[in-house]
């Protein structure tokens, strides 16, 4: 469909209120067009509208519950308003849906390390890592981890000798 390229690409080029403009046309010919509500989902979290955001998530995962872009998506909305338990959540569904979603596993791991479960986090990034070795976000996550890890260690030795 013509209109959903357009938005895709003005989104490309950050021109994220034309963008919305297309998505609402597809969305009047076709309400359910789920490409549609993910992406305007997309572009409204790129705005930092992240409530909206998340309804756009959820009438797409009303359609197919089992979408693992909406689920996933949904999620990072979620830990961005800092409601990390609830995006947790998210990232498991997704994980039922793909066990193999790096992507899943690495957003965890953020959330995760959020909440102050650093070795949790790691699992998690190690994870990611080890179904897509060259996921950035895992990679560098995992490192952050590790270092944290390693300073909490020297800290907790230092408080035992004093």
């Amino acid at each position: 469909m013509k209109l959903l390229e357009d938005a895709f690409d003005y989104s490309q080029e950050e021109n994220y209120s034309q963008a919305l403009k297309c998505y609402d046309e597809v969305l009047k010919i076709d309400p359910k067009n789920i490409g549609a509500l993910i992406d305007k989902g997309t572009t409204l979290q790129n705005l930092g509208k992240l409530k909206s955001s998340i309804e756009f998530y959820d009438k797409a995962l009303s359609i197919d519950p089992t979408n693992l872009d909406a689920q996933v998506n949904k999620g990072s909305a979620l830990h961005s308003l800092g409601l990390f338990s609830k995006a947790i959540e998210c990232y498991d569904l997704a994980l039922k849906i793909d066990k193999k979603c790096a992507m899943a596993f690495a957003y965890k791991g953020l959330s995760l390390g959020e909440q102050g479960h650093v070795k949790d986090a790691l699992k998690h990034f190690k994870k990611a890592l080890s179904i897509d070795k060259d996921y950035d976000i895992a990679k560098i996550s995992k490192d952050i981890a590790q270092d944290l890890l390693k300073s909490i260690k020297k800290e907790q030795q230092k408080l035992k000798k004093q």
